[in-house]
């Protein structure tokens, strides 16, 4: 159990230091992917994003709130990929909580009713941490000439 206390710690910490993610959802019988700014909150066992009521992706989530958010910093080949259950909220509050300066790209101010919070609940998520591009290319080099699997790093996956 301390292996995957530990594994969660690294998802958590890997989705923060990262940031932006893809959110994937499912429209129909395709799958569609774009690119969103994540609030993690661990203590709420939650990652909430700011979305326009106007949105495709509130549409897709009401037909089917299975989503993935894939997290990604390839210079690092650090990569996260959570699966959960997403909802729509329209709580005022928690917009105010969440609402910073790149929201203003999108948004006046924390009170256009327009706003509101996606929430994804997570239930499983999958890790992959690297240490770096050019240790890993030294690995597989190594690993190619002595015909040996190269170790790239660690890989966990875990419920949430």
């Amino acid at each position: 159990m301390a292996q995957n206390a530990n594994d969660q710690d690294k998802i958590w910490k890997l989705a923060k230091d990262i940031g932006f993610c893809m959110l994937t959802t499912q429209t129909g019988g395709d799958l569609r992917a774009r690119p969103m700014s994540a609030h993690i909150e661990r203590d709420d066992n939650a990652f909430y994003f700011l979305t326009d009521d106007a949105s495709h992706k509130d549409d897709e989530i009401a037909g089917n709130p299975a989503v993935c958010l894939a997290f990604a910093d390839p210079k690092g080949q650090k990569y996260v990929s959570i699966s959960g259950t997403a909802t729509i909220q329209n709580d005022r509050t928690k917009i105010r909580q969440l609402f910073s300066l790149p929201a203003k790209a999108w948004w006046d101010s924390p009170d256009d009713p327009a706003i509101r919070v996606l929430k994804v609940d997570p239930s499983f998520a999958e890790y992959w941490d690297s240490p770096g591009t050019v240790i890993s290319y030294i690995k597989m080099a190594t690993a190619a000439i002595s015909g040996a699997k190269p170790d790239l790093g660690d890989n966990a996956s875990v419920k949430l």
